[in-house]
């Protein structure tokens, strides 16, 4: 089934303290939200905005990221991303994304998927570590 402009995605994460920015870089950053796990929030949010639309054997994987972390976040908050599909090329997947913390948004930007064939992903990646 194709994957329709518009279809959208959420994922939410109870952010504890391994997903600080002063435990997950560097204990001298202040505790908040690191910026790679509000990255992996809303990568998330777009997989699962075009998992419905999936074959049996496929997956889609990241090929790029352009977002702002526009606020900080304390533990103990969830965080929820949002993806939206902007663009559909063939297996290349472009989505809107944001995410938001219960009291203001925190992120926002775009996002690149595309879609591949698990088994033949395998055999290529398998051929490096011959």
């Amino acid at each position: 089934m194709p994957i329709p402009s518009g279809a959208t995605g959420s994922f939410s994460l109870v952010i504890t303290p391994d997903h600080l920015a002063d435990r997950f870089k560097d204990a001298t950053l202040p505790p908040v939200l690191a910026t790679p796990v509000m990255i992996m929030i809303m990568e998330n949010a777009a997989l699962n905005a075009i998992k419905p639309y999936l074959n049996a054997g496929e997956s889609a994987l990241g090929t790029r990221i352009d977002v702002r972390h526009l606020a900080a976040t304390p533990a103990g908050r969830r965080v929820t991303g949002e993806a939206t599909v902007t663009k559909v090329d063939g297996r290349h997947i472009e989505f809107r994304t944001r995410a938001v913390d219960g009291t203001e948004e925190i992120g926002v930007g775009t996002h690149e998927r595309v879609i591949i064939d698990l088994a033949k992903f395998a055999e290529r990646l398998n051929a490096k570590f011959r």
